[in-house]
């Protein structure tokens, strides 16, 4: 029998949040972190636009997404590398850079795909214990050891919303080794309301040794497309070139990101009604006697101080779709998407009726 490497056949696949159920009329689907609103109008017409030239390559360079990036963030576009979904960017990282022998770090209930992708490339995932759903940076650093390659920092984080500073993020980088890659997931950066928040670009901008994620799949609305990308120094991106396909970006989905990009109007709508439905929804499930803590996503993580299997079960039959995070190390938690105004209604209905 033929063999994988090691540790390949020990990971779990990655289960994506649902978006059926069986009976049930209209689905309410808050289990995947979906953009509320959908894509922008410009989007999709770019998609229709650009179906007669399937037949054609792409640009394998993505040029015109990485200079359209470059306007709307104001970052260097010669530093972008762009990857079929942050999930891509994440997994060439650390096949550039880790192998049998080497560790990867990551905080406790930071993203599934850090550990498989460590995993996949026959590394050691090391997962350092966090402090009220919250990246604790100096247990981080208690656990860098001569082994570890990169460290993944998800900021804000999923499943738990939570986020640290600018303050924060730089002193911690401050006491990295030089030769540990820092990777800064920053897949909710859009979403984020803190004043002290900074996505970790003014970080690149200064170190060599850190890199930033960005997605199109959450505030953009792009999910099914499977475009993210990457800022770092000039010499990890002249790593990322190398490892990644020749055409890993599709022409689709550079055509639909380039116009989500200069749709400022749709973009400004979708980040002001999650700034609005967000922290109503965190008050209500509050005063209802549950438990969550304040989000820096489009989403809330809710504690039921029992497992879920009933509140989810519930959910279901109102046509709710959360998400369970027991694979997170969190099985008395559900994590909840924030929908549009109606469904929010609906989702406080269901709510109010579970716990009464």
């Amino acid at each position: 029998m033929l063999s994988p490497k090691s540790g390949i056949l020990s990971i779990k696949p990655y289960v994506g949040g649902e978006s059926q159920l069986a009976d049930v009329d209209r689905v309410i689907r808050l289990a995947a972190n979906e953009s509320a609103l959908g894509p922008s109008p410009l989007a999709m017409a770019a998609c229709k636009d650009i179906a007669p030239l399937l037949h054609r390559y792409p640009d394998g360079g993505s040029d015109e997404l990485r200079k359209g990036l470059a306007d709307t963030f104001g970052v260097d576009a010669a530093k972008i590398v762009c990857g079929a979904g942050s999930d891509e960017l994440i997994s060439l990282l650390v096949k550039a850079y880790a192998g049998e022998g080497d560790e990867l770090l990551y905080s406790q209930h930071g993203f599934l795909m850090y550990k498989i992708s460590a995993m996949a490339c026959g590394a050691t995932p090391v997962a350092a214990p966090e402090s009220n759903l919250r990246t604790d940076c100096q247990a981080m650093l208690d656990h860098v050891t001569d082994k570890t390659k990169l460290v993944f920092l998800a900021n804000p984080n999923n499943p738990t919303g939570s986020y640290i500073s600018q303050k924060e993020l730089e002193d911690f980088h401050s006491r990295l080794p030089n030769d540990v890659i820092l990777v800064i997931d920053a897949a909710y950066a859009e979403y984020a309301t803190a004043s002290d928040y900074e996505p970790g670009i003014e970080l690149v901008n200064k170190a060599d040794n850190v890199v930033m994620l960005r997605t199109f799949s959450k505030v953009f609305g792009l999910a099914a497309m499977r475009l993210g990308w990457a800022y770092s120094s000039p010499e990890i991106t002249d790593i990322l070139n190398r490892v990644r396909g020749p055409f890993n970006v599709s022409a689709v989905s550079q055509a639909v990101g380039i116009a989500a990009l200069k749709d400022k109007e749709h973009l400004d709508k979708t980040i002001s009604l999650n700034s609005r439905l967000l922290p109503e929804f965190v008050d209500f499930v509050n005063s209802i006697g549950l438990k969550t803590e304040p989000s820096q996503g489009n989403f809330v993580i809710i504690d039921f101080s029992e497992p879920t299997e009933k509140a989810d079960a519930f959910l279901r039959s109102k046509g709710i779709l959360a998400r369970g995070v027991a694979a997170y190390g969190l099985p008395n938690h559900l994590r909840v998407g924030i929908g549009d105004e109606e469904e929010m209604e609906i989702v406080k209905a269901a709510f109010k009726e579970f716990v009464s």
